[in-house]
């Protein structure tokens, strides 16, 4: 009986973990005013697999009318997935501000930095602006900081991978860059010696925001080390 008693007490103490761990909820947004990339449906499907492995619960538009300040309430991480143009209107961004400012979790992927040009609160908060890009062609990534959770699943201090590589303008001072682009190891960089491809910064808010710029590729989200990547930031942006 006792054997049996504690059976059900173990049983329902991992119940509630996993439910505790299902309540993270992660708004992927996808709406696009501008080029709108072919791979968006990919990304969504990938994403969405990383939640069945690390838990959390995958809420996917394309309407901006979901930022409002109920639906944000209930949203531990927003991720703009390849988002172009101008996406939001002053009411809708007001709410993603409040978000943010009231401990609120921001990921990036590629044109997220292709948004909202006439935000500078956005601007800030990705933490650079696209500026241009060449073709795509394969790069050496090189590796900043490869003891930091999103990275240290790679065996080397430099990558090599194929994506469609961002030119940068308006990058913020005080990034914490995770990794940067070699631009003699491909054609069409503007960046020179610093041209960071990916960063996170200490929201002030209390949350974090974290943007890599991979992600332009339908094949990335079939790239094993970048698939674990997406699933290492979303897990290092939900950590707080």
């Amino acid at each position: 009986m006792k054997f049996l008693f504690s059976v059900i007490i173990c049983f329902t103490i991992l119940n509630i973990s996993a439910l505790s761990a299902q309540e993270k909820q992660v708004l992927i947004f996808s709406k696009t005013e501008g080029f709108r990339h072919n791979s968006i449906e990919d990304g969504i499907q990938a994403i969405q697999r990383i939640g069945n492995e690390i838990n959390f619960k995958s809420i996917t538009s394309q309407d901006s009318r979901f930022f409002t300040e109920n639906n944000m309430q209930e949203i531990d991480l927003v991720i703009f997935l390849n988002t172009t143009g101008d996406i939001l209107n002053m009411e809708e961004q007001t709410a993603f501000q409040n978000y943010m400012d009231n401990g609120g979790n921001f990921f990036g992927i590629h044109a997220a930095a292709d948004t909202e040009y006439n935000w500078r609160w956005y601007g800030d908060l990705v933490g650079a602006y696209f500026k241009s890009h060449p073709k795509v062609q394969e790069a050496i990534v090189n590796i900043k900081m490869p003891q930091h959770s999103t990275l240290d699943h790679l065996q080397d201090d430099k990558w090599k991978r194929t994506d469609e590589w961002y030119n940068y303008k308006n990058i913020a001072t005080g990034l914490n860059v995770l990794m940067t682009l070699d631009e003699s190891s491909y054609e069409g960089g503007e960046n020179g010696d610093f041209h960071p491809i990916a960063w996170f910064q200490n929201y002030r808010g209390g949350g974090k925001s974290i943007y890599t710029g991979g992600g332009h590729t339908s094949e990335s989200y079939s790239e094993p080390d970048f698939l674990e990547h997406l699933s290492r930031c979303i897990e290092f942006a939900l950590d707080n």
